[in-house]
């Protein structure tokens, strides 16, 4: 990992105008080849052919670009550690479940590149300074850190009921407030910006290049008019705060440009550069993110370092409940503590429905859409279930084995063609349903389990869903098989009232079970 830039580095990065400059004299600015130096290029030698899987020599992990706007073979600049920023929350209030659209997305894309044999050196931003934050904080009385240290840490443990897998850095933004003052400075000797009334303003007209990521011809903009809001419609572009004056009452920092605190867009951009480098191999948020807040990290990265901001940028689209969009007013505004804690969804059923649906599409969360992602995860269980206990004929059936053999090769391609997570989803079902019809005919003997076993591994290193959540003060699996070993015995001394009774307490604990000609097969509710 890079050693993470401090204040002092800060005085020491090359501002190359002309290197932002030759953005702008693209033919034009919304077509960007990346295979351009200037876009840091394809690197050439054993680093391209690290994005080919092994197992699938002729099949590339291939990403879409909103830069670009094309799908494109995924080559990082060192192959040995993808270097990926995804913004964070905001910790103003609990996440939303449309937030969360976007978490389980990061954690795909990791795990999508580690099955492609890549280290990844995540960095995630939590913004626990903005205007919502410090306007929420100040009605409630309470300190910057008091307020966002609730959030933060509802945040995380929402994460791990999840199962999202935890990025290599977590940066906090007002930890990192001298770095931020210090490329302010940068950007200032570099003509970039300007001061009003104490604050301090990125001027676009400064970066030629402005709009190239949401692909806006920003031409028309009125030369020297500002916006302070964090966020604003791309109507209302105007040179972007970078530094925002103190004012009563409200948190600030002394620093080397003067009291006040950082604006939105430069919090990002300089824990990127500081832990990351220059240049980042993919940026990824949702797609409100776009305008203003990633094409404003653009200008002012770029400003700063004269080099690419990042090679791949990766949005997510919108998450609809029930057609509309999510508000509190229309009461279909919901919370992961919500759905799990309120309304007895499980984690994995929502994990389930949020990663079912391949992230540049659209997602309309309907309850029936969680009852549907809790019976597919079911039906998967209960085939892992059949795989343990049933009694099987010896030998293999070769049939079966090419069926597992497809399944898999589907998965893993599915999987690299931009995280076409519904294709993947069909292959592994399309697969259940043969063996399960197999099963029933004889036709799955038991050399085929070991090869219908690697599917769902594979399926579950991905979606990470068959593995029940634990149930506070719930039965452990060991107090589970000594009642059903109580509930068997009882019924071998036809003792059924007690057997009976055993099975209804089981079922209180939410544990069903299955008296099968296998034998008895149990599962969590």
């Amino acid at each position: 990992m890079l050693r993470p830039l401090r204040a002092a580095d800060w005085t020491r990065l090359k501002i190359d105008s002309a290197g932002s400059g030759q953005i702008a004299k693209q033919k034009s600015p919304n077509k960007v080849n990346l295979t351009s130096d200037k876009y840091g290029g394809l690197p050439t030698g054993p680093a391209t052919t690290r994005c080919y899987h092994k197992a699938f020599p002729n099949m590339a992990l291939r990403l879409y670009n909103t830069l670009t706007q094309e799908v494109q073979p995924f080559v990082p600049a060192d192959p040995n550690a993808v270097r990926i920023y995804t913004c964070g929350p905001t910790v103003y209030d609990y996440a939303h479940i449309g937030n969360f659209r976007t978490f389980v997305f990061y954690d795909l894309l990791r795990r999508v590149l580690h099955l492609n044999g890549y280290n990844t050196d995540h960095v995630m931003n939590i913004t626990d300074v903005d205007d919502k934050i410090i306007r929420n904080a100040v009605a409630q009385g309470k300190s910057l850190e008091d307020y966002t240290a609730i959030y933060t840490e509802a945040f995380l443990a929402d994460c791990d009921t999840l199962r999202l897998e935890r990025p290599e850095r977590i940066a906090r933004a007002t930890e990192h407030i001298p770095e931020m003052a210090a490329a302010i400075r940068k950007l200032e000797e570099e003509g970039h910006t300007y001061r009003s009334d104490g604050s301090v303003y990125f001027r676009i007209s400064t970066f030629p290049g402005y709009g190239k990521l949401s692909h806006n011809d920003f031409d028309g903009m009125v030369a020297g008019a500002r916006v302070d809001a964090d966020t604003y419609d791309k109507s209302d572009s105007r040179d972007f705060a970078l530094w925002k004056a103190p004012k009563p009452e409200e948190p600030s920092w002394d620093t080397e440009i003067g009291p006040g605190r950082p604006g939105w867009h430069i919090e990002c951009s300089v824990m990127a550069i500081e832990f990351l480098g220059a240049t980042l191999d993919i940026h990824a948020g949702g797609v409100d993110l776009i305008f203003p807040h990633h094409e404003n990290e653009i200008a002012q990265s770029e400003a700063l370092t004269g080099k690419p901001f990042a090679r791949y940028w990766l949005h997510s689209e919108f998450l609809l409940v029930d057609g509309q969009k999510m508000s509190k007013s229309l009461g279909n505004f919901y919370t992961l503590r919500d759905l799990y804690a309120d309304r007895g969804f499980s984690p994995e059923a929502i994990r389930y429905l949020l990663a079912s649906v391949p992230y540049r599409k659209g997602l309309n969360f309907t309850m029936d859409g969680l009852r549907s992602a809790t019976t597919s995860i079911e039906r998967l269980r209960n085939f892992s279930l059949r795989l343990d206990s049933a009694k099987l004929q010896p030998g293999t059936t070769e049939r079966m084995e090419e069926l597992s053999r497809a399944a898999q090769k589907t998965f893993r391609e599915s999987l690299d063609d931009d995280i076409n997570t519904a294709e993947a989803l069909a292959a592994v079902f399309e697969y259940v349903r043969e063996a399960n019809v197999a099963l029933d005919g004889g036709e799955f003997l038991a050399g085929n389990t070991p090869s219908a076993r690697a599917l769902l591994d594979q399926f579950d290193s991905f979606f990470d869903v068959l593995k029940p959540s634990a149930v506070v003060g719930g039965l452990s699996d060991e107090e589970v098989h000594t009642l059903i070993a109580a509930r068997t015995a009882a019924k071998k001394a036809r003792d059924f009232p007690r057997a009976d009774q055993i099975r209804t307490q089981l079922l209180e604990q939410n544990i069903i079970l299955e008296d099968t000609k296998d034998g008895i097969r149990w599962k969590r509710k």
